[in-house]
């Protein structure tokens, strides 16, 4: 079967997503009023709460929420076969991840713009908000492990990435300064920045850069997690504009650049799909399918994270209410594009299904982002006559500038939730940024080493981080659903993705909980044990939640 196959039914499935059941919530569910006031007007404050273009503010949305994750999660998943992968992305896109990330933005923006975790305590009680915060730190704690995992191995697996990636950081800091303090026009430092990127990415494909085997006792991928955070430490204290936000623009350029030549390769190239619909012999150590695919795939389906972005930042730069469903159902939507084009590279990216079955049928968890920069530069060679280190080069980049952009970030909030803490319990040197930046990076380093493998080769972690995105996930529709009750709103829409997590994400914590157990990994024990019984604690503030603003809105 072609790939191109792939490509058509999510263009399909995706275009009646947003034309149709995104315009049925606007109208129906959320019905958003041309004339209501944004936060972004009545709190303008030229920092935070600024009016911003849609088509702006959407590519700045897009371009937070899509880390690596949506490469990584489907490049995993097709251990079980292409159609479980295919159907879950393009279902969740439409009627979960949609929902979720427009949601969120809307319930926001009708709030003054404050976050999910903030409404959580007003709209459902105290206790979700505990949980809530809990929930939040063991996510981000785990996505800037796994992240620092990857692009450690990514680092070794395809040296010629090194060079363009750190590259890259001093492009953003010379695009912040040029733009804040110079004054230059966004387009030249576009076309500059762009142009050096991928000169970079040139020079890195003729002059691989790999670390000693070992230093001072560790491993390279040992090493490189060490330098990776001590990066991120340093990054997550420096002033937004000089790093996060050009970096964050400049990482949004390069993903439209590089999804469109993969796409037009795969529409020239029309590789044929070597793997298996549903694969009859996964790796002995595999999980079931059922419930581990759906919290494999979180970003690209749905994503937790997705409502802290939308409710952290972008309803405060919302100009018009309206534009809530392209800034973030849209965003949803590209979000499982970026999903398909993973999913497409790690099925039709090999030549022979004994050469996918030779990537595939080893061990599990497979390298999803080694799979999908190896697959797509097959088809962009293919299709494009792009030579293969310079295609492989190009795919390991996008997918690292990615994962460091979001452990820029997931970093810098670690940091934010540890000086809250400090500042609820009375605990003056939490409050503190290099105490605070400290304990964040430590508990990072210490996850990505304790989960095994000396900071490599940790990938056991993802499908725990997928379970706790989904809880997070799951906890954003229950305060949606809470809201729209109190609402006297249809609340099906949240209420269904709402209970199909929370029936996946409990039997998945069970059976990584015996896994981790066989393994004896007590670090990853702990969390798991965590993270359960805030799923369980979610299940039942939501059957409190629920029950309370019925009968707040039977009474009214």
């Amino acid at each position: 079967m072609s790939a191109i196959v792939f490509v058509v039914i999510g263009v399909c499935a995706f275009s009646a997503g947003y034309f149709f059941y995104s315009k049925y919530l606007a109208e129906k569910i959320f019905r958003l009023d041309p004339n209501f006031v944004t936060p972004a007007h009545t709190m303008e404050d030229g920092v935070d709460y600024v009016p911003t273009r849609r088509v702006i503010l959407w590519g700045h949305h897009f371009s937070a929420v899509a880390g690596a994750s949506p490469i990584v999660g489907p490049g995993i998943a097709v251990v079980w076969g292409w159609l479980p992968a295919l159907l879950w992305v393009t279902i969740g896109t439409v009627f979960f991840a949609g929902v979720h990330d427009f949601g969120a933005l809307w319930a926001s923006s009708r709030n003054q713009g404050r976050s999910i975790g903030a409404l959580t305590a007003d709209i459902v009680g105290p206790r979700a908000r505990s949980i809530f915060m809990i929930v939040i730190f063991l996510l981000l704690l785990m996505v800037n492990s796994v992240f620092g995992i990857i692009i450690a191995n990514e680092h070794i697996a395809v040296p010629s990435s090194v060079i363009p990636t750190w590259i890259v950081i001093l492009v953003a800091m010379v695009i912040g300064w040029l733009i804040y303090k110079k004054g230059m026009s966004l387009l030249w430092v576009t076309v500059i920045g762009v142009s050096v990127l991928y000169g970079a990415i040139w020079v890195g494909a003729v002059m691989p850069i790999e670390l000693p085997s070992s230093f001072l006792g560790l491993a390279a991928p040992g090493q490189w997690v060490v330098i990776l955070f001590v990066y991120a430490g340093i990054a997550s204290i420096l002033p937004v504009w000089l790093l996060l936000q050009p970096r964050d623009y400049i990482n949004g350029i390069q993903l439209f650049i590089g999804l469109a030549l993969l796409y037009i390769a795969v529409l020239l190239a029309a590789p044929t799909v070597v793997a298996p619909a549903f694969n009859s012999n996964p790796p002995a150590n595999a999980p079931p399918i059922v419930p581990l695919l759906f919290v494999t795939i979180a970003c690209g389906a749905i994503s937790g994270f997705h409502g802290l972005v939308a409710s952290g930042t972008t309803s405060k730069q919302l100009d018009k209410e309206p534009h809530a469903r392209q800034v973030g159902y849209l965003g949803s939507v590209g979000e499982g594009t970026l999903a398909m084009a993973a999913i497409i590279a790690c099925t039709a990216g090999f030549a022979s299904f004994a050469d996918w079955n030779a990537f595939y049928g080893g061990s599990y968890p497979a390298a999803g982002l080694t799979a999908w920069a190896r697959g797509g530069s097959i088809i962009m060679e293919n299709g494009l006559g792009l030579p293969d280190n310079i295609a492989e080069t190009m795919l390991a980049v996008m997918g690292i500038l990615f994962a460091a952009t979001t452990m820029d970030a997931g970093v810098r909030l670690q940091r934010y939730i540890i000086q809250e803490w400090g500042t609820i319990y009375n605990i003056p040197a939490l409050t503190g940024r290099n105490v605070s930046t400290l304990i964040a990076v430590g508990s990072c380093l210490l996850l990505a080493f304790g989960a095994g493998g000396g900071g490599g080769g940790a990938l056991i972690i993802w499908p725990l981080f997928g379970t706790s995105n989904q809880l997070l996930g799951a906890l954003t529709l229950m305060v949606l659903t809470v809201f729209l009750i109190k609402l006297k709103r249809p609340v099906w829409v949240t209420v269904v993705p709402l209970t199909f997590l929370i029936v996946m994400t409990i039997p998945a914590l069970i059976i990584q909980l015996r896994g981790f157990w066989e393994a004896q990994n007590w670090l990853l024990i702990v969390m798991d044990l965590l993270i359960l019984g805030a799923s369980i604690l979610v299940a039942l503030e939501a059957v409190s939640a629920f029950g309370r603003a019925k009968r707040e809105a039977a009474a009214s």
